[in-house]
């Protein structure tokens, strides 16, 4: 008999059935035995009768989380015994047969709540267990919906989906980079991508017009309460395009998110406001203004654009530095002073971020196309002529061939899947998340490597301090 989904069998009164799934709740009444059966698509009420005394005393013996596979007839509850709370609340499942698939161990914690009692680090140890809850199952298959419907929504428009390397060169670009030894080139090392920033504005230089990815990012940043070491973010670029191309596209993109897929939420303000960087810190004293009417509606989306940031700012040292990434052009009056290098506090980026109820969910730019314009920017965070051919010698060589103007956005999905769901933090919407400082609490991970790996590398190990 071919299994049913829990949540196919209110159609199937009458019906012999077959559900398999995890035993969530057990009633022993005696003369009957109830069973709840949860499986990924709902619960479903089973019920064993004494007659068949055999089946009844293996019903007798489930206990929470056994895995089990349950044949019978599906029958309507009297209504003063349905459960409005479920959707299978009007049926249940008249046992009979039993098969027990796998008995389970006592948790370590309590699966059927939502979670937020159990101690954080605990749940990430058995976070296989963790993902059963309710509350996690479901903010997982949202964040599913919301990238499938990116997805859809960006291949209407034209766009096209390419994947880039996961192994690629280590560039100063802000963060710094998770680094992977090559066994096949002793001595040398790649790295993990911040972003694929470099290799979608070659995307642009190689006539593909509109890019996107589901990029997954690595940045090795110190211990952060609401950071991950590695992040998932929608990344697009486009050429021939204005920056109010791609404020407008984004835009329409979110507005339908919330229409189709979060149709409870409420936005505050279409089109969403556009605030200078300069009015939004004498005005509210950050750039990620919160701009909702009533902080405490979870329900309420207040987003907005934050435009004009400056270009440059002095860093510890007090060298110029970037405020996003070298990458970004100035806007339009201001490209005179980036390559006459005058002025430099003064600069402002073609630069646009998203902010969401605090929260900033993503940011753009429109690009230097032009080498000299980049070879400017570098020039100016202090890098020699040898770094800047090194570490970025390929970006500029491929814009002499031609590179068109383009520009581009990335948002990271975690974060904003997180505020969508109510979520405190972004790790309740990521399936295997970290620790704050990078540790993977279930694969007990970053671990130590054996002599004959690290020789076979070429590298040695020596811990800090020592």
């Amino acid at each position: 008999m071919k299994r049913t989904h829990t949540k196919e069998t209110p159609e199937q009164a009458g019906k012999k059935v077959k559900v398999m799934g995890w035993v969530e709740a057990r009633r022993d009444m005696g003369k009957l035995i109830f069973i709840d059966v949860i499986d990924a698509s709902g619960v479903l009420q089973t019920v064993f009768i004494p007659q068949n005394e055999e089946l009844f005393k293996l019903a007798g013996e489930l206990r929470l989380n056994d895995v089990i596979e349950i044949e019978g007839t599906i029958q309507e509850r009297p209504a003063s015994m349905a459960n409005k709370e479920i959707e299978t609340g009007k049926v249940e499942l008249k046992a009979e047969s039993l098969n027990i698939l796998n008995k389970a161990a006592t948790t370590p914690f309590e699966l059927y709540t939502d979670g937020y009692e159990v101690d954080e680090e605990v749940r990430m140890k058995y976070r296989y267990l963790d993902l059963r809850r309710a509350r996690l199952q479901k903010n997982i298959k949202a964040r599913h919906k919301i990238i499938q419907y990116i997805r859809n929504f960006l291949t209407e428009k034209g766009f096209t989906e390419i994947e880039t390397p996961i192994l690629t060169k280590s560039t100063p670009e802000g963060a710094r980079d998770y680094v992977v030894p090559s066994r096949a080139q002793n001595g040398k090392f790649y790295a993990l991508p911040q972003s694929p920033q470099q290799y979608k504005q070659l995307l642009m230089v190689a006539g593909f017009e509109k890019y996107f990815q589901i990029a997954r990012c690595f940045r090795d940043e110190d211990t952060r309460g609401d950071r991950q070491p590695e992040f998932t973010q929608l990344d697009m670029e486009m050429s021939f395009t204005e920056q109010e191309d791609i404020m407008k596209l984004n835009e329409e993109l979110i507005v339908k998110i919330m229409k189709d897929v979060y149709s409870d939420k409420k936005i505050s303000q279409i089109p969403f406001p556009r605030i200078s960087h300069k009015e939004s810190m004498e005005k509210y004293g950050t750039d990620r203004p919160d701009l909702r009417n009533d902080k405490n509606n979870p329900n309420e989306m207040a987003f907005c654009w934050v435009i004009d940031c400056p270009f440059f700012e002095k860093n510890k040292e007090g060298k110029w530095t970037f405020t996003h990434n070298p990458f970004s052009a100035t806007i339009p009056e201001h490209r005179e002073m980036l390559l006459e290098k005058k002025d430099i506090e003064k600069i402002t980026a073609a630069q646009y971020d998203i902010v969401l109820n605090g929260f900033e969910i993503g940011g753009g730019s429109i690009r230097n196309h032009k080498p000299e314009a980049l070879k400017k920017v570098l020039e100016i965070i202090c890098l020699k002529e040898k770094d800047i051919e090194k570490n970025f010698g390929h970006m500029l060589g491929a814009f002499t061939f031609g590179a068109p103007p383009h520009g581009g956005i990335a948002f990271g999905l975690d974060r904003f899947t997180s505020i969508l769901q109510n979520e405190p933090n972004i790790r309740e919407v990521i399936a295997f998340p970290k620790t704050g400082d990078g540790r993977d609490l279930m694969m007990e991970a970053p671990s130590e490597i054996g002599e004959e790996q690290m020789k076979e590398l070429g590298i040695s190990a020596k811990k800090k301090g020592k």
